[in-house]
């Protein structure tokens, strides 16, 4: 069965949507704002686990706090595009801690990565020094992100 097909109720949608704003909710919190009971709501999330849906819990930091300066965006192209070194390189890029996402896109770039970098210094290093020595890296074209006007994991639940 596709994930595509898979139909939620209410009470699954809220879950999602109370989890997507706060995943440390505890159980207890959760079922009150849904309105089940504590043992149905921990059935229902155990449940959209097993289900992939929900995939993981996790916390989002500011990068900025941490001293992450620059966020930017790369196209990169490889020469010669085949199954060979694209997979070579998605397994090196995985690799690299400051690559924060990392996708196969069609157009004139066979990726796009979301890197950030403490300055713009460390950004060219990176690029030199890790990027270009990837076997087959044929093109990299940068973006760099000026301001941020909205960032969210939150998906719509309608």
């Amino acid at each position: 069965m596709s994930n595509m097909s898979i139909k939620l109720d209410d009470y699954d949608k809220k879950i999602l949507k109370y989890l997507q704003e706060d995943s440390s909710i505890s159980n207890i919190d959760l079922s009150k704002k849904i309105g089940l009971a504590p043992s149905s709501c921990l059935l229902r999330v155990k449940n959209l686990k097993e289900s992939k849906i929900l995939r993981q819990f996790t916390a989002v930091i500011d990068e900025k706090m941490l001293g992450y300066e620059v966020t930017c965006f790369c196209k990169i192209s490889l020469s010669p595009l085949n199954r060979e070194s694209s997979t070579k390189f998605i397994d090196e890029a995985m690799l690299l801690p400051e690559v924060i996402e990392c996708y196969t896109i069609t157009g004139e770039a066979a990726f796009l990565l979301k890197i950030v970098a403490k300055s713009f210094q460390y950004y060219r290093d990176f690029i030199f020094d890790r990027l270009l020595a990837i076997p087959n890296v044929s093109n990299i074209e940068t973006s760099m992100v000026v301001s941020t006007e909205k960032k969210t994991s939150v998906l719509p639940l309608e």
